[in-house]
């Protein structure tokens, strides 16, 4: 096999575990089957070994001390603390970002994300919230690259595989939780106020509004996991259900 099939089917074997484990096809406490998962997936066992590998480095695999793995399972106060990470990381992100900002044009696709945000949310339903979380995940991604920091970008990276922890994770949610609208509009004002921050070099303000915008994350875990419509909507649901 070459290097680069190799690779192909590493990638592969990750995306398939991944999806499989978030699906909840292969169950919180259960031993990963290496043999039967290669078979499935359609790739060799050394590239899945790898990826099985990689999944246990991200969290969503715990690695025996006998061998093989098992699909972990997380509590309400795993996924509080990952959010709280990824929030004290974005803020970081944030004030570098009004810190390092060289012009007012390089704002321009945060801005213009804020924009289309804003029409979104003029028309908000379930079928235009997928065009919401689509937009979210731009300005996220924006502001780590407005950040100038790989390092800074990877640990970020890092922090948001967990379930539940992205800044997007808990988005699907709203399309059945009852205070949907109240929250994005919260979050969408903190946009705003972020956007601003970073534009006039305010770099603590704009880590303690991108900390707090994290936070409200937290709030909706708590009303999410209330609520066993909007919780299903949840990718990686599964890996919660059993210890709620």
């Amino acid at each position: 096999m070459t290097t680069e099939s190799r690779s192909s089917q590493t990638a592969k074997a990750t995306l398939g575990v991944r999806e499989l484990v978030l699906e909840g096809e292969l169950e919180p406490g259960e031993r990963v089957p290496e043999i039967g998962l290669a078979d499935r997936l359609g790739v060799s066992r050394t590239p899945l070994r790898i990826a099985l590998s990689t999944l246990a480095h991200e969290g969503l695999l715990e690695q025996l001390r006998s061998g093989g793995f098992v699909v972990r399972s997380f509590t309400r106060e795993d996924i509080g603390d990952a959010i709280e990470l990824r929030g004290v990381l974005e803020g970081t992100a944030a004030r570098l970002a009004a810190e390092r900002l060289r012009s007012a044009n390089e704002l321009a696709p945060l801005v213009d994300a804020c924009d289309q945000l804003d029409e979104v949310m003029a028309g908000l339903s379930p079928e235009s919230l997928p065009r919401y979380v689509e937009l979210n995940d731009v300005f996220h991604q924006t502001l780590i690259e407005l950040a100038r920091s790989d390092t800074l970008a990877r640990a970020i990276a890092n922090a948001v595989v967990l379930p539940f922890a992205s800044p997007g994770a808990l988005l699907p949610s709203q399309a059945v939780l009852p205070r949907s609208r109240e929250i994005l509009v919260v979050a969408q004002h903190q946009h705003r106020v972020l956007t601003v921050a970073i534009r006039e070099g305010h770099g603590a303000r704009a880590e303690e509004v991108a900390r707090e915008h994290a936070r409200l994350a937290k709030l909706n875990l708590e009303l999410v996991l209330e609520d066993h419509d909007a919780l299903g909507e949840v990718q990686g649901a599964p890996l919660l259900r059993r210890v709620v």
